[in-house]
């Protein structure tokens, strides 16, 4: 359609119909003012600040929900409009209580900056004051109804954005206000605490609980949130050195935009406490533990480490030494760990944090890609055709995607939820397939033989991009359903609802580390491609599979080459030519055999082969299964280095402690899992002696090898951008997007020819009941930590929340076994035992609990035996078998 051209002060304007005036005049640099609009939220015209006046007619309108038309005439600020603006505002402000001078919103008060524009000092009006309770019973939010001005845009955020409905408006005229069902506290409510409502807040109404700073922050900066792998983008205000307030940036091409989680939002006060490393500890001369760590220079530390990893080799050759990298540091610092590991000394072994959610079962989707279809930007989870959401709780894990998917329902799409636990997507799902846990490989199998058997493919797509599908159809043809429904425990008829829902459509496939963790997790991810390639759900935007990355850098890590198997770009290290080039690259020798990942290292420790262990940015202690048996592994280690931010269980067991700089503390870049690699700079200087983690290792690199090390990221990013062709797009800028390399011809890379094959079909064996054991325990994640809650932990608002270990039961179970509500019992399984209080939750099956992670040091964990997750026939870490007994 063509544009609409009209006039908005003397200047020709030109814009697409459905256009408002208001955003006409704003994409032209014509600005009027507003306090309820929002560009994420649909108008509305409460304030009615926005006023404009039509020149041919004389109307005055509110220009947010009055859409532009061809030959308009504008004006914005005519004496007439610029009176009326001042009336909305006095009146406003005499509802408003005289609190400037204290209000902790002060300089980001929008109401305060339009009345300094309008040149309003006093309103002149009487007082109309309108005093509301403050609230502040909960550890994040403080609400000061008093200030509020019913803008709405809390409302709406909540309704339209986060997709939750927690608040709406309550009472009538003079006493409306913005509350929750029944008036209840923002704490006893659905309200999931993210913040958005107090990002969208024009005034002091909502404002964050912050006990160590009121007002605005000096200065603020944009960061790139160092929690989940959504990489949201932030707007980090500073006061003097220190972290003292975090929203989100509301930059329109962030993935977030304008929200936030309660964890972007309010956790990232972990950065200002007490146990954060500031200096470089060592045992003295050389002693083991229990001696005491002791401060030391820089030079001390880095000189004992590089001294006692060249004995180590000298002695014990390299293949008894180890790097755990981590999926919570930049790709610069990832990218040099794993080159000192493999250039310096001579090992590939080397892993990230990642492993933990099950990071190796990507390897065979990685091959049979090619390294495609890693950019799936998750603004298209709103166009796609449908959605089918697989061993994930966004919700609680990565909020930003819960909002994507809502939305993506709200407007019609259908969404299937595969998951044995009820979880905040049920509501919005158009169907619900509550599997066994662990059977989602016969599910995908089924449901593929269905829509097969429905004609359900899309056979110019099976033709131009895939082979082997000949063969794979006759073993779809010989699969028995009522088996698969009997294992499954799904109802025949849902699932051909099912079927039916996805006939036809191109489907978005959304993973979580439900399906890595899981028994036969590989298999499962096969089957999923499987089912891409069939239907045609690949290489097109709103479709594929994303991966829920659980880190914020877990993707970048793995790209970057912190694996055992596998070089910077994801190259096989199997591959001869890919490791001459490497050779070439780095003028050294390179080892073409697959190092220990992170299990096998703890398991060779454990022998005593693997004899040291440098560990950065994680804490394999609190995040492993088997505490102990993790601790006395360690234990055995000769030298064991951790280069971290905060003392943790990990830090109290190394030989040398390295003070790390948080992610706003230095410059880097993460890669989310979309596929965007963002870079950010420092916000704030690292506490005391600490620095950035590159420059730790590009100083002991250096002194290893007795040379000059790199000296500046730029160095570091420009041989990643030479050597990794994916990674062409890092180069300082705020965001870029992994380059299409692979050679298959789907995703569009010069020159690709290659074809995906289809993967043989694979069942799992029906389980078989455990007398000893009989619940099925599922492990997840709740929303206020990421991953084992270390840095989650360390926030004091987090600690507020006073969260216990509850184990999440069914009312049918707890009254078989005689239990109550908040009873103490001990769950046991083969492996191990922990305490737990019960909670009752209708959203479970009999047979089934729910263990949360993280909360009270992570001790769900001790029920999970120490497995490796890299073989197709692991037991996984996401469900084990136990047994619960009275404390």
């Amino acid at each position: 359609m063509e544009n609409i051209v009209l006039s908005i002060d003397g200047q020709k304007v030109s814009c697409p119909p459905g256009t408002s005036v208001l955003e006409a005049a704003e994409q032209h640099g014509i600005k009027i003012p507003k306090l309820c609009y929002h560009p994420d939220l649909k108008p509305y015209g409460a304030c009615r600040l926005c006023l404009v006046e039509d020149e041919k007619t004389g109307r005055l309108m509110a220009s947010c929900v009055t859409p532009a038309a061809s030959n308009m005439v504008i004006r914005t600020a005519t004496p007439r409009i610029i009176n009326h603006r001042r009336n909305i505002a006095r009146l406003m402000i005499a509802e408003h209580p005289e609190s400037c001078v204290v209000c902790s919103k002060g300089n980001h008060c929008q109401l305060r900056l339009i009345a300094s524009q309008l040149g309003i000092g006093e309103t002149k009006l009487h007082p109309m004051p309108n005093y509301k309770t403050l609230e502040q019973a909960n550890p994040f939010i403080i609400r000061d109804l008093s200030k509020c001005i019913l803008c709405g845009k809390c409302i709406r955020a909540d309704h339209e954005l986060v997709f939750v409905g927690a608040i709406d408006y309550n009472r009538r005229g003079f006493r409306s206000r913005p509350a929750t069902v029944h008036d209840q506290a923002l704490e006893k409510s659905n309200c999931t605490v993210c913040g958005t409502c107090l990002s969208m807040c024009p005034t002091g109404a909502l404002s964050p609980k912050n006990r160590t700073y009121v007002g605005s922050p000096a200065r603020e900066s944009i960061a790139i949130c160092g929690f989940c792998g959504v990489g949201c983008s932030l707007a980090m205000g500073a006061a003097g050195e220190k972290i003292v307030e975090v929203k989100p940036a509301q930059r329109p091409d962030s993935v977030n935009r304008a929200t936030l989680c309660v964890r972007g939002h309010f956790a990232h006060d972990f950065l200002n406490v007490s146990n954060r490393l500031v200096s470089p500890l060592v045992r003295p001369n050389g002693n083991r533990r229990p001696a005491q760590l002791v401060p030391a220079s820089w030079d001390e530390a880095l000189e004992v480490i590089a001294k006692r990893l060249a004995d180590i080799k000298s002695v014990n050759g390299p293949q008894s030494i180890a790097f755990l990298g981590s999926s919570k540091c930049t790709n610069e610092e990832n990218y040099l760990l794993q080159k000192f590991a493999r250039a310096l000394i001579g090992t590939n072994s080397v892993d990230n944090g990642g492993y933990i959610f099950g990071q190796s079962r990507l390897r065979s989707f990685d091959e049979r890609t090619a390294g495609g279809g890693r950019v799936n930007p998750l603004r298209g989870l709103e166009r796609a055709e449908a959605i089918v959401v697989l061993g994930a709780d966004p919700g609680h894990s990565l909020p930003v995607v819960g909002y994507y998917l809502k939305r993506a329902a709200g407007q019609g799409i259908p969404l299937v939820l595969v998951n044995p636990r009820r979880t905040e997507l049920v509501n919005s799902a158009a169907l619900w397939l509550r599997l066994q846990p662990q059977t989602d490989l016969e599910l995908l199998n089924g449901l593929t033989a269905l829509l097969h058997t429905k004609e359900g493919y899309d056979s110019g797509f099976i033709d131009r991009y895939t082979e082997g599908f000949s063969i794979f159809r006759y073993s779809l043809s010989a699969l028995d359903l009522e088996r698969v429904c009997r294992v499954t425990d799904i109802d025949r008829r849902q699932l051909d609802a099912a079927a039916d829902l996805l006939h036809g459509k191109k489907i978005a496939f959304v993973v979580g580390q439900g399906i890595l963790q899981q028994k036969g997790g590989q298999h499962s991810l096969n089957a999923l491609l499987n089912l891409a390639l069939m239907t045609g759900s690949l290489g097109k935007e709103g479709t594929g599979l994303y991966m829920l990355a659980k880190e914020n850098n877990q993707a970048g890590a793995l790209d970057m080459g912190a694996a055992p198997d596998r070089f910077p770009g994801r190259q096989s290290l199997k591959d001869d030519r890919v490791r001459k080039q490497w050779e070439q690259a780095w003028k050294v020798k390179l080892s073409p055999d697959q190092g220990l990942n992170l299990a096998r290292m703890i398991m060779e420790a454990e022998k005593g082969n693997l004899k040291a262990l440098y560990v950065m940015g994680e804490n394999p202690l609190r995040a492993l299964p088997a505490t102990e048996r993790v601790q006395k592994a360690l234990q055995k280690l000769d030298f064991l280095v951790v280069q971290d931010i905060l003392e943790c269980e990990t830090t109290r067991m190394a030989d040398v402690v390295l003070p790390g700089a948080a992610f706003c503390e230095k410059d880097g870049s993460f890669t989310n899992l979309e596929g965007r690699i963002q870079s950010f700079s420092t916000v704030v200087p690292p506490p005391g002696h600490a620095k950035p983690d590159w420059e730790i290792l590009d100083r002991l690199m250096a002194k290893m090898k007795n040379g000059c090390g790199y000296g500046s990221l730029e160095k570091i990013r420009a041989e990643i951008r030479q050597r990794v062709p994916m990674y062409a797009e890092l180069d300082g800028r705020r965001q870029g997007w992994l380059r299409a390399t692979s050679s298959k011809v789907i995703f569009g890379a010069d020159g690709a020819d290659g074809l995906i094959s289809f993967s043989p079909m694979v069942s799992v064996d029906e389980p078989v009941k455990d007398e000893d054991y009989p619940f099925t325990a599922i492990f997840g994640s709740m929303r206020y930590h990421l991953g084992s809650g270390t840095r989650t932990g360390a926030s004091r608002r987090i600690q507020e929340l006073e969260l216990s270990s509850e184990i999440e039961i069914s009312p049918q179970d707890a009254a078989g076994l005689n239990f109550k509500e908040g009873e103490a019992v001990n769950v046991i399984s083969r492996h191990g035992a922990v305490g737990a209080k019960v909670r009752l939750k209708t959203g479970i099956l009999p047979g089934q609990i729910f263990a949360p992670l993280a909360v009270r040091g992570n001790t769900a964990m001790n029920l999970i035996g120490l497995s490796d997750l890299a073989p197709a026939d692991s037991p996984g870490w996401k469900t084990c078998q136990v047994t619960l007994k009275p404390a």
